[in-house]
């Protein structure tokens, strides 16, 4: 793929780590960003809507859609298919477009085989005693659910090595900033620099 200025940034972490809230946060405070909107085969919690969380599907369809070469990663999580468009994530690089995309490990996996300046988070809890009063308290999953998601975190957790960075989330407002920062810094490698400033970088013979 043709050099972009656009970045990739992939958020991982343990269900109740706080990903969802920290994206959140952070797209709310940067205009610049936009979030990948997923498929799913999970059905939505009360918050959530159609095409904003996600893209809710019944599994037929994603698997159509699967079948069809139409996405960039896919993976099964705690019984439910997830998938990232993969037209949608080159369209929007290709137009410097700066990407959050919240998925699980197996999908950063897959992103990093064909993006290789694709950009991974992972966020910690401050530990599993504090991870399970999370998912507690959130109040969307029943006992049996979170007590499956608390036996996966375990196994979630230790691919945290594969990933260029780890914030671990117990101070939420310096989680934030971490985060910011991770941000800030993708969008000054050489690179995506080049790929913005082509005219400049040709005038100094810097190759683009």
């Amino acid at each position: 793929m043709r050099a972009s200025s656009g970045s990739l940034i992939m958020v991982v972490a343990p269900s109740g780590a706080g990903k969802s809230t920290l994206v959140n946060a952070l797209l709310a405070r940067d205009g610049a960003l936009e979030l990948s909107i997923s498929h799913t085969t999970r059905a939505p919690r009360p918050s959530e809507s159609n095409g904003r969380e996600y893209h809710f599907v019944a599994r037929a369809e994603f698997e159509a859609l699967r079948a069809r070469g139409e996405f960039l990663e896919s993976a099964e999580v705690h019984g439910h298919l997830y998938g990232t468009s993969r037209a949608w994530i080159e369209q929007r690089l290709a137009a410097g477009r700066d990407l959050l995309l919240e998925i699980d490990w197996q999908g950063a996996r897959q992103i990093k085989a064909v993006f290789a300046q694709a950009i991974g988070i992972f966020i910690l809890p401050p530990s599993i005693d504090a991870l399970e009063a999370r998912l507690k308290h959130r109040g969307q999953d029943a006992p049996a659910v979170i007590a499956s998601r608390l036996l996966a975190a375990g196994a979630e957790i230790a691919h945290a090595p594969e990933f260029d960075y780890v914030i671990v989330n117990e101070d939420f407002e310096l989680a934030l900033a971490q985060l910011a920062a991770v941000v800030a810094a993708a969008r000054l490698r050489y690179p995506a620099q080049a790929a913005r400033h082509r005219e400049l970088f040709a005038q100094l013979g810097l190759a683009g």
